[in-house]
């Protein structure tokens, strides 16, 4: 299998250096040679990322560009003996690579290993489509966070850095989805709900469905999401329960609060238990049509 390579904009992410600055550097100091995709778009490999990283560190400590390019065999050396980004060698069906991201992603959690971690979700955001991204590795992943969570197998901190990390790739994603205006949503969690991520996968859909997207995310006041919704009326209030404990009240209150007519979807894993009560309320459940 060939090396995963990365555009610009993931590479700038991952790096922490700017686009600007990675073409700067390239103009006037011939610091990396990216290769062209098909399409004319610079690609990086996990190689590159590293020399940016190392000229970003030696240039934070002080370093003026000029004097750290003068290291660069140096440093493009150490960088090539880099461990490959995460993933099988060789060619594997679609559900065996699935598995195999995740069991790397919780082994690397399990070695708090934040340079694998995002190894991992590089690679799958490479050879993945967005929406595919999400519903194949994410969404499977972030069940299986809460599943070991719950059952005291997964640390606090295994579960920070893995979370971060997907956050990071998802906000990316959602920055260069289509931005096609036919309809227009707005997204948010309850109150007390701090868990977002679910509600930027549903974000990033909504993007490649036509949407504009309002994203409001987490712990959004009740008078605040009405009072938004009443200004810029929305075609749809896409509402996120995930553990919200008082979930049923906040719902009863967001329906008397938000505009006559107001069409609501409620997704998340806290969703199902109050299906009678979504209904009741004349809202929608995820999954179904608004």
């Amino acid at each position: 299998m060939n090396e995963p390579t990365f555009r610009i904009q993931m590479a700038a992410e991952v790096s922490g250096v700017k686009e600007g600055l990675i073409r700067a550097w390239e103009r006037r100091y011939g610091v990396l040679k990216p290769a062209r995709s098909p399409g004319g778009y610079r690609t990086y490999t996990q190689a590159d990322i590293e020399v940016l990283k190392r000229l970003k560190r030696l240039t934070e400590e002080g370093v003026a560009i000029a004097e750290a390019v003068k290291l660069l065999p140096t440093i493009r050396r150490e960088a090539r003996e880099v461990e490959e980004p995460a993933g099988p060698r060789q060619k594997l069906p679609r559900e065996q690579q699935l598995k195999a991201w995740r069991d790397e992603l919780f082994a690397a959690g399990a070695r708090l290993d934040q340079q694998q971690v995002e190894a991992v979700l590089d690679a799958a955001v490479e050879w993945l489509p967005p929406l595919g991204f999400f519903d194949a590795l994410v969404a499977p992943v972030l069940r299986e966070v809460g599943e070991r969570w719950h059952s005291g197998t997964l640390s606090v901190a295994e579960e920070h850095l893995i979370s971060e990390a997907v956050r990071q790739r998802l906000i990316s994603l959602l920055a260069h989805a289509p931005r096609r205006a036919k309809h227009h949503v707005v997204c948010a969690c309850l109150a007390d709900e701090q868990h977002e991520l679910g509600l930027m996968g549903a974000a990033l859909r909504f993007r490649h469905q036509g949407y504009r997207v309002t994203f409001l995310g987490a712990r959004t006041p009740i008078e605040q999401l009405a009072r938004l919704v009443k200004a810029v009326r929305p075609d749809l209030v896409a509402v996120s329960v995930v553990v919200d404990q008082a979930a049923e009240e906040r719902l009863t209150a967001l329906a008397a609060a938000l505009p006559e007519g107001t069409k609501v979807l409620v997704g998340g894993h806290g969703a199902e238990p109050h299906r009678r009560l979504i209904k009741r309320l004349g809202f929608a459940l995820e999954g179904e049509q608004p």
